[in-house]
Protein backbone atom coordinates (compact mmCIF):
# COMPACT_ATOMS: atom_id res chain seq x y z
CA UNK A 1 0.00 0.00 0.00
CA UNK A 2 0.99 3.39 -0.97
CA UNK A 3 0.73 6.57 0.77
CA UNK A 4 1.09 10.05 -0.90
CA UNK A 5 0.27 13.19 0.77
CA UNK A 6 -0.37 15.85 -2.08
CA UNK A 7 -0.25 20.01 -1.78
CA UNK A 8 -2.86 22.09 -3.26
CA UNK A 9 -3.16 26.14 -2.50
CA UNK A 10 -6.61 26.69 -4.46
CA UNK A 11 -8.24 23.63 -2.44
CA UNK A 12 -11.39 24.58 -0.62
CA UNK A 13 -11.32 21.79 1.16
CA UNK A 14 -8.92 18.98 2.29
CA UNK A 15 -9.77 15.74 0.85
CA UNK A 16 -8.71 12.21 1.14
CA UNK A 17 -8.94 9.95 -1.64
CA UNK A 18 -8.55 5.74 -1.46
CA UNK A 19 -7.83 3.99 -5.10
CA UNK A 20 -8.15 0.33 -4.30
CA UNK A 21 -9.20 -2.32 -7.34
CA UNK A 22 -11.77 -3.97 -4.93
CA UNK A 23 -13.20 -2.76 -1.61
CA UNK A 24 -11.67 -4.98 0.89
CA UNK A 25 -12.22 -5.35 4.93
CA UNK A 26 -8.57 -2.99 5.76
CA UNK A 27 -10.34 -0.66 3.09
CA UNK A 28 -13.30 -0.25 4.94
CA UNK A 29 -11.11 -0.10 8.40
CA UNK A 30 -9.51 2.55 6.90
CA UNK A 31 -12.35 4.81 5.56
CA UNK A 32 -13.98 4.27 9.06
CA UNK A 33 -11.11 4.76 11.18
CA UNK A 34 -10.31 8.17 9.19
CA UNK A 35 -14.12 9.20 9.30
CA UNK A 36 -13.94 8.85 13.32
CA UNK A 37 -10.68 10.96 13.42
CA UNK A 38 -12.29 13.85 11.53
CA UNK A 39 -16.08 13.45 13.58
CA UNK A 40 -14.34 13.25 17.06
CA UNK A 41 -14.36 16.31 19.15
CA UNK A 42 -11.00 16.48 21.30
CA UNK A 43 -12.08 16.27 25.24
CA UNK A 44 -10.24 17.07 28.59
CA UNK A 45 -10.55 16.13 32.05
CA UNK A 46 -11.76 19.02 33.86
CA UNK A 47 -12.68 19.54 37.44
CA UNK A 48 -14.89 21.53 39.94
CA UNK A 49 -14.49 20.50 43.34
CA UNK A 50 -14.43 16.72 43.31
CA UNK A 51 -16.42 16.35 40.09
CA UNK A 52 -14.83 15.21 36.63
CA UNK A 53 -16.31 17.06 33.83
CA UNK A 54 -14.97 16.08 30.42
CA UNK A 55 -15.42 19.01 28.00
CA UNK A 56 -15.01 19.51 24.19
CA UNK A 57 -11.70 21.86 23.88
CA UNK A 58 -13.63 23.85 21.53
CA UNK A 59 -15.89 24.82 24.18
CA UNK A 60 -12.44 26.79 26.61
CA UNK A 61 -12.29 30.33 25.86
CA UNK A 62 -8.73 30.27 27.76
CA UNK A 63 -6.49 28.95 29.95
CA UNK A 64 -5.18 31.36 33.08
CA UNK A 65 -2.75 30.67 36.34
CA UNK A 66 -5.37 31.19 39.30
CA UNK A 67 -5.40 31.27 43.31
CA UNK A 68 -5.37 27.70 43.17
CA UNK A 69 -3.30 26.16 39.69
CA UNK A 70 -4.49 26.77 36.37
CA UNK A 71 -8.53 27.31 35.77
CA UNK A 72 -10.02 26.66 32.26
CA UNK A 73 -13.11 29.13 31.61
CA UNK A 74 -15.62 28.48 29.48
CA UNK A 75 -18.53 31.12 28.63
CA UNK A 76 -20.24 30.59 31.77
CA UNK A 77 -17.41 28.22 34.06
CA UNK A 78 -14.53 28.41 35.30
CA UNK A 79 -12.64 24.47 35.97
CA UNK A 80 -9.90 23.61 37.41
CA UNK A 81 -6.67 22.08 35.38
CA UNK A 82 -4.77 19.40 36.68
CA UNK A 83 -2.07 20.25 33.47
CA UNK A 84 0.56 22.75 33.81
CA UNK A 85 0.45 26.35 31.17
CA UNK A 86 3.78 24.51 29.43
CA UNK A 87 2.30 21.33 29.57
CA UNK A 88 -1.10 23.03 27.87
CA UNK A 89 1.32 24.39 25.55
CA UNK A 90 2.67 20.98 24.45
CA UNK A 91 -0.69 19.02 23.78
CA UNK A 92 -3.06 21.82 22.70
CA UNK A 93 -4.12 21.92 18.87
CA UNK A 94 -2.82 24.91 17.09
CA UNK A 95 -5.99 26.94 17.38
CA UNK A 96 -4.51 27.94 20.87
CA UNK A 97 -1.30 29.81 22.23
CA UNK A 98 0.13 31.82 24.50
CA UNK A 99 -0.60 35.39 24.93
CA UNK A 100 0.82 35.93 28.46
CA UNK A 101 3.02 34.63 30.74
CA UNK A 102 0.03 33.28 32.92
CA UNK A 103 -2.67 32.69 29.71
CA UNK A 104 -3.25 30.52 26.87
CA UNK A 105 -6.23 31.48 24.71
CA UNK A 106 -8.56 29.94 22.07
CA UNK A 107 -8.32 32.13 18.85
CA UNK A 108 -11.06 30.75 17.58
CA UNK A 109 -12.76 32.21 20.29
CA UNK A 110 -12.02 35.90 19.72
CA UNK A 111 -14.36 38.71 19.81
CA UNK A 112 -12.49 41.80 19.82
CA UNK A 113 -8.95 43.44 20.93
CA UNK A 114 -8.90 46.04 22.62
CA UNK A 115 -5.33 47.61 22.26
CA UNK A 116 -3.64 49.16 24.08
CA UNK A 117 -0.08 50.57 23.32
CA UNK A 118 1.21 51.04 26.57
CA UNK A 119 -0.01 48.04 28.55
CA UNK A 120 -1.71 44.32 28.10
CA UNK A 121 -4.46 44.46 25.70
CA UNK A 122 -7.69 43.18 26.51
CA UNK A 123 -9.34 40.21 25.10
CA UNK A 124 -13.33 39.78 24.44
CA UNK A 125 -15.46 37.02 23.59
CA UNK A 126 -18.83 36.94 22.33
CA UNK A 127 -21.95 36.59 24.72
CA UNK A 128 -19.84 36.71 27.96
CA UNK A 129 -18.59 39.21 30.66
CA UNK A 130 -15.09 37.61 30.68
CA UNK A 131 -11.82 38.88 29.45
CA UNK A 132 -8.50 38.14 29.11
CA UNK A 133 -5.06 40.26 28.83
CA UNK A 134 -2.48 39.39 26.08
CA UNK A 135 0.85 41.11 26.72
CA UNK A 136 2.63 43.52 24.25
CA UNK A 137 5.11 40.67 23.48
CA UNK A 138 2.57 38.35 22.80
CA UNK A 139 0.21 41.28 21.11
CA UNK A 140 1.89 40.80 17.49
CA UNK A 141 2.21 36.90 16.71
CA UNK A 142 -1.90 36.95 18.22
CA UNK A 143 -2.64 39.37 15.19
CA UNK A 144 -0.46 37.06 12.75
CA UNK A 145 -2.33 33.99 13.78
CA UNK A 146 -5.58 35.64 13.51
CA UNK A 147 -4.44 37.18 10.18
CA UNK A 148 -3.80 33.67 9.09
CA UNK A 149 -7.64 32.20 10.01
CA UNK A 150 -9.38 34.92 7.98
Amino acid sequence: MKIKIEFEENLQEEEIIIRCNSLTEKIQKIQKTLSEVENTKEKMILFKNETEYYLNLEDILFFETGLHGIEAHTIDNIFQCKFKLYELEEILPGSFMRISKSAILNTNKVYAINRNLTASSVIEFKNTHKQVYVSRNYYKPLKNKLEEKR
